[in-house]
């Protein structure tokens, strides 16, 4: 199985990385933000390195959006796993597109409310998870503990 590993460098990308069994044995790349991390990624796959992007930046959304488009179509994976934010977001949607199982874990930073791309995302998503047993029963979604 390919899976498509996708987080924003730093705590999205931290809580990813604590998830490492779950992918043991299977053909992984990663989708992140920064050039920084990609070295150490780079000994378990494929790393692409989108750039940073946020609602309040249209320009840098739309290359993210064309970037993620065309590392997802190339890759091909069978599932998708991201912790957030909006490199995951949009790479769960193109994943889904194209026929993959999304996972999507949200941040243990979320202890009211789901983020704005989880919320977008759950709806599509084949399993979405929270780190906190209250968020989990008021959304209507799974708990399974705490990734930290």
């Amino acid at each position: 199985m390919k899976i498509g590993l996708v987080a924003s460098s730093g705590g999205h990308l931290s809580q990813l990385l604590r998830l490492a069994e779950c992918w043991n044995g299977h053909e992984v790349f990663f989708i992140t933000t920064s050039d920084v991390v990609k070295s150490e990624l780079q000994k378990n796959g494929n790393v692409y390195v989108v750039g940073e992007c946020n609602r309040q930046q249209p320009w840098k959304v739309f290359k993210v959006v064309l970037r993620c488009i065309r590392i997802i179509c190339r890759e091909k994976p069978h599932a998708v796993i991201s912790t957030g934010a909006a490199c995951g977001c949009i790479s769960s949607f193109v994943g889904k597109i194209i026929g993959a199982k999304v996972v999507w874990v949200d941040s243990i930073t979320n202890v009211e409310k789901i983020s704005l791309s989880g919320r977008m995302v759950k709806k599509i998503a084949d399993l979405f998870l929270v780190q906190w047993p209250k968020l989990a029963e008021k959304n209507n979604v799974e708990y399974a503990g705490a990734v930290i």
